[in-house]
């Protein structure tokens, strides 16, 4: 095991809440301190643990996909940019809700319920009734609170928290941060897909054609990484690797060496283009040491795509907004689709982003050439030709005629019109997948 990795699993073995430094993990694991801050930022990047301005870094419990929706205090403190004035300790707590408290405290505590973050201006009496409710405080204006408050705060575990934004800017940011959260939560990672080492069939660098031949004809597969004792990925190997092999050649001799991999982090749709690109059926999945962690294969990715495009939406990215209001006016033989530029598709000037008409591109060719070949894929290259600025408001036009369909690649040209005048055209070729 790496030092790096070490550090990861000594930060795993913390209880939630411990305060971490990257002094304490050098001393403790007997590492530089560089080594210990790369394995810090990585553990942040993993979800393990969570760096507060003017607090520091703290242990948090890893947060499940299904739990996006909501965020812990820590996560909070950065979102608006606050200074914990007390219950550090519980800072890594998930609140469930937040309460703006913008009446009288005795109606307003009838809304206030353990777990939940009360968001309210320098009111004193009722930022130590939220803490006896069991909530969280959050102040806004930039306002202190008493010591009282402070102390009880650091007794229960709660925290509160002080911003110099208002109250409206304060629930706007964190509705934001939870939105956020939701588009990401869309997005499946290899790590959601991937098979792991112990189910994972695997041949070391002293094997021979024989064995590879014996594990082929036992799991009906062709193809498995190459390890050696201390799991480092060191190749893969096929069967066209091993063709006109005698029996008793190493597979270190015969296998494919520095073969494409992903990490856990990895993004299932990157790694579907990786695959089509380069033609490949199996994946390795290595750690930041190269340990094989387990392997990703192309059925399983496109099962992945599949399950993507029909679970439901719950955060809309511009790409969503975009594919929702595409609308199909098609008369007789001629492919027609319509949108209406609305304000988040447009840049400071008032005229449509380069981004959306890449979109609207992708998504009018999509369409075109799935009605052709049923099928996923991949976009290969997408050329503008000239784009005239398209106003907010306008009614968009979109014509795209399908120029090439073949077995395995697809080219269409696409056509935009606002009143009968063409604004921009383009030209897009991609790659098609059998499902």
């Amino acid at each position: 095991m790496t030092k790096h990795e070490q550090i990861l699993q000594f930060i795993r073995t913390l209880d939630v809440g411990f305060k971490i430094s990257v002094r304490h993990i050098a001393k403790e694991l007997h590492v530089s301190e560089g080594t210990a801050y790369r394995a810090i930022k990585d553990a942040e990047n993993q979800g393990l643990v969570s760096t507060i301005e003017r607090v520091g870094t703290i242990r948090i419990e890893k947060k499940q996909k299904e739990n996006f929706e909501k965020l812990t205090y820590a996560e909070v403190v950065n979102v608006v940019e606050g200074t914990v004035l007390g219950g550090r300790n519980g800072l890594y707590k998930t609140l469930n809700k937040f309460v703006i408290g913008a009446m009288k405290s005795e109606q307003m505590m009838r809304y206030v319920d353990a777990g939940n973050l009360l968001i309210v201006g320098n009111r004193e009496k009722v930022h130590r009734m939220a803490l006896e409710a069991g909530s969280a405080v959050l102040i806004t204006g930039g306002f202190d609170t008493t010591e009282e408050a402070r102390k009880l705060a650091d007794e229960l575990e709660l925290p509160v928290i002080s911003t110099s934004y208002d109250t409206f800017t304060v629930a706007t940011m964190i509705n934001r941060a939870i939105y956020d959260q939701l588009i990401k939560k869309e997005i499946v990672s290899v790590e959601d897909i991937l098979i792991p080492i112990e189910k994972t069939n695997h041949l070391t660098l002293n094997h021979t054609v024989e064995k590879y031949q014996a594990l082929s004809q036992e799991t009906g597969h062709s193809r498995y990484p190459v390890i050696d004792d201390d799991l480092r990925l060191h190749g893969v190997v096929t069967g066209k690797d091993i063709m006109g092999a005698a029996p008793f050649t190493e597979i270190e001799k015969v296998m494919t060496k520095q073969p494409i991999t992903v990490t856990r982090q990895t993004s299932v749709a990157s790694a579907a283009h990786m695959m089509v690109w380069e033609g490949i059926e199996l994946l390795p999945v290595i750690s930041s040491s190269r340990k094989l962690i387990g392997v990703i294969s192309r059925q399983d990715v496109l099962k992945a795509l599949q399950m993507i495009q029909r679970q439901p939406h719950v955060g809309d990215t511009i790409e969503d907004l975009v594919t929702r209001h595409l609308e199909d006016a098609s008369e007789g033989r001629e492919t027609l689709y319509e949108l209406e530029v609305t304000p988040q598709m447009t840049n400071h000037l008032g005229t449509i982003s380069y981004g959306v008409i890449t979109t609207i591109v992708t998504e009018s060719a999509s369409r075109i050439l799935r009605k052709s070949k049923k099928g996923d894929l991949v976009v290969e290259s997408l050329t503008v030709f000239f784009m005239k600025p398209v106003q907010i408001d306008s009614r968009l036009h979109i014509k795209p005629q399908l120029l090439e369909a073949g077995r395995k690649f697809g080219k269409v040209d696409v056509e935009l019109f606002i009143q009968g005048q063409m604004v921009g055209k383009a030209m897009l070729m991609a790659q098609l997948i059998d499902r």
